[in-house]
């Protein structure tokens, strides 16, 4: 990130690390394997690091790198960063101590979670969003929900945490038609991979080997399939 130059992309669309799971500090310590897959789980995905920490360690964390998200996105820019219920509020802190403004938290509803008996379901995670200053209410983009009731199909789960191509293709509509999206934690690609068919440029970045391998793949495959269906096709990758 530190490469990129100043307000060079149009938005902020990612996913990070929730360090979130578990009912006790070393629980929400170990590796997200041990947290977030099932034992009987028959997928493995690779795991990942950065999931781990306390809540100072985050919150100092979070606004360090949304600060630098700041730098880059233009005037104007939406961000949209996905939480869960525990992580919530700490999100919409680092958000605005990051320089941003904040301007809502949609939701995604999951609809099939884990029931509980005796409890709500926790069948949902947000989407914590804002903009670099302005964010002028004439833009050329769709009116969006405040909802997105999407499934998680396990067979088209490319990461442990992804999100679902579907919810995906709908959230980056927030972006004007031709603009950048980065998204530092970009896992196995799913905001790419819904960007590029969508005619957006993109920029990913993810530390994790085994999942670069996996979301390089995708955005190629996701690149050349809209470049084939549009001669006149802009989008970059990056």
């Amino acid at each position: 990130m530190p490469e990129l130059a100043d307000e060079s992309v149009d938005a902020i669309i990612t996913d990070p690390p929730y360090s979130s799971g578990g009912l006790s500090s070393s629980a929400r310590a170990a590796m997200p394997s041990k947290k977030y897959i099932q034992d009987n789980s028959k997928l493995q995905y690779p795991d990942f690091y950065g999931d781990n920490k306390d809540q100072r360690a985050y919150l100092h964390w979070s606004a360090l790198w949304l600060g630098e998200c700041f730098r880059i996105a233009k005037p104007g820019s939406p961000i949209c960063v996905f939480t869960d219920w525990r992580q919530l509020p700490i999100t919409t802190d680092a958000l605005q101590a990051g320089g941003w403004i904040w301007r809502g938290t949609a939701i995604w509803d999951k609809e099939n979670a884990r029931p509980q008996p005796g409890r709500f379901r926790n069948q949902c995670e947000y989407i914590t969003w804002g903009s670099k200053g302005d964010m002028p209410i004439d833009r050329k983009v769709k009116v969006l929900p405040g909802v997105f009731r999407v499934i998680v199909k396990p067979k088209e789960k490319y990461h442990m945490t992804g999100k679902p191509i579907e919810l995906m293709d709908k959230l980056v509509q927030i972006v004007e038609a031709g603009g950048t999206i980065l998204d530092p934690f970009a896992g196995s690609g799913s905001t790419g991979v819904a960007a590029l068919s969508l005619g957006y440029s993109f920029i990913g970045v993810e530390q994790s080997k085994d999942y670069l391998v996996i979301a390089q793949q995708r955005l190629e495959q996701a690149y050349n399939l809209a470049i084939s269906k549009n001669t006149n096709y802009l989008g970059k990758l990056s």
